[in-house]
Formats: C-alpha cells, structure tokens, sequence
C-alpha cells in the first residue's frame, strides 16, 4: 500500500546506516525476505514486478523496522477499539 515503508539499519564496522524502502505510489507493496544470510527488502507492483530492492546480509543487520502507511494504521486503531459481541448462548461449545 502507498506509504508503506521498511527501514533497515546496518552495521558498517566503524558505526551504523540507514537505508529506507518505501513503497511510492499507490497499488504498490514493500516486501521482506530472507534466505541464506541475505536479507532482501523489494518495493514490488501489484503485478509482481520488482522495482527497487536492497540485499543486506543478515550478519549485517542491526535491525529492519516495518512502518505501515498511515490510512492502514488508522484503519488498525479502527478496528482495535470494536468490542466483540458476546458469545450467543444458544449455539453450542466447539470444544
């Protein structure tokens, strides 16, 4: 989603980096992986098309923080403060 960004800070050996991944425009996602070492963080289009990355290796990384857009973050905040309904005590236990 539009706003999405990951933040990763690295390790240089004589001090610590930045580098920030935000997804740009809208219809478009940020993407985490990690496989063999490598951390890999993607912006990618809703078609699957990669359109900026950035590989670190996971030795490397100090830490990746994950920041929501803020419409879905709002939209969490939403839902958050709903109270379930209580249970209906006609209908049986699943247990």
């Amino acid at each position: 989603m539009r706003g999405d960004r990951v933040e990763i800070v690295i390790d240089t050996g004589d001090g610590v980096r930045a580098f920030e991944i935000e997804a740009s425009r809208a219809g478009r996602r940020v993407e985490v992986s990690t496989n063999r070492g490598v951390v890999e963080v993607t912006e990618v289009t809703r078609n699957g098309q990669p359109v900026r990355s950035g590989r670190f290796m996971a030795s490397r990384v100090v830490a990746l923080v994950e920041h929501p857009s803020a419409a879905e973050a709002q939209a969490g905040e939403a839902g958050s403060r709903r109270r379930a309904s209580p249970p209906d005590p006609r209908q049986g236990s699943l247990l």
